[in-house]
């Protein structure tokens, strides 16, 4: 039961988030004709999986000593796991779960500085901060809280990734890196609509609490065709290969979640199609991205 509670604390059908945006940073490296060392990738892998198991240990800590997992309603995509409030005993191992990853996470970052010099260092800085106050400081910052997931999974992972492994960032890079940064911020986006009046008990204040569902599903409108006009103006600016059409595919997802969002607002979790489909896009574009630019 121990280990059941761990495990399902650490919320392993998320952590498939992680590799997705390491391999499509290593495909724009790719694209660059870098080559790959393994040994570095595997490590970046490491790195990238336990700041996500992290981020998620800490935050399932904070949600349940703040009293919120007693009062979420639980989706497959929101409301937390639920694993504490059937074992409270866990909480300390939980926390503790989340800090040994969070110190392997610096670690790791550490030995890619001295690898690979101080260019590395800002984007491990802005990723730690970030586990470290997402849960308590920034779900009160309406446009931090919004950003954060984006820049930490997007920008930071992406973009990190490709510099590990080429010393160098390129543009293709940062364009590639902006798609998951609008989409995974939708993600949370999102998920954050069935917990509103749940989050706004224990003082959160995220865009959905602080300007309502219609003005969020707007906001989440914008961002998601951001994301997929991101990657037309890479294709048609040639930065990325004509086979990223394909990273076009899921669009039909972020729409019909779009559609979920303005038709359902803070109820959607009765609707759990559109968060999986949310879901869906979130995770396939990137990795058709990533496809498209390892082979293309």
């Amino acid at each position: 039961m121990q280990l059941r509670t761990l495990f399902q604390s650490i919320r392993p059908s998320f952590l498939i988030l992680s590799p997705i945006c390491v391999f499509l940073g290593t495909s724009t490296a790719i694209a660059s004709q870098i080559t790959i060392d393994t040994s570095i990738l595997l490590l970046v892998i490491t790195g990238a999986l336990c700041a996500h198991i992290s981020v998620n240990t800490l935050n399932e800590y904070a949600d349940f000593k703040s009293g919120l997992d007693l009062v979420t309603v639980k989706t497959p995509f929101s409301g937390g796991s639920g694993a504490l409030p059937r074992e409270p005993a866990m909480a300390n191992t939980v926390l503790s779960a989340g800090l040994v990853t969070l110190f392997t996470t610096a670690a790791i970052g550490i030995y890619f500085v001295k690898q690979h010099g101080m260019l590395v260092l800002p984007i491990g800085i802005i990723g730690l901060v970030t586990i470290l106050t997402y849960t308590k400081w920034i779900n009160r910052w309406p446009l931090l809280c919004l950003i954060a997931p984006g820049l930490g999974f997007g920008l930071l992972m992406v973009t990190g990734t490709h510099l590990v492994l080429s010393s160098q960032i390129s543009l293709t890079t940062w364009l590639a890196a902006l798609v998951p940064f609008f989409l995974v911020s939708n993600l949370l986006l999102l998920n954050q609509y069935p917990d509103i009046q749940a989050d706004k008990s224990v003082g959160r204040n995220h865009l959905a609490i602080a300007y309502g569902t219609r003005i969020s599903s707007y906001v989440y409108g914008i961002f998601f065709i951001a994301a997929y006009s991101t990657i037309l103006i890479g294709i048609y600016y040639g930065y990325f290969p004509g086979l990223s059409l394909i990273a076009l595919i899921p669009f039909a997802l972020s729409a019909y979640a779009f559609k979920g969002a303005l038709k359902h607002a803070e109820n959607i979790g009765a609707h759990t199609q559109y968060l999986g489909a949310n879901v869906g896009a979130t995770l396939l574009t990137p990795l058709l991205l990533g496809i498209s630019l390892t082979f293309g």
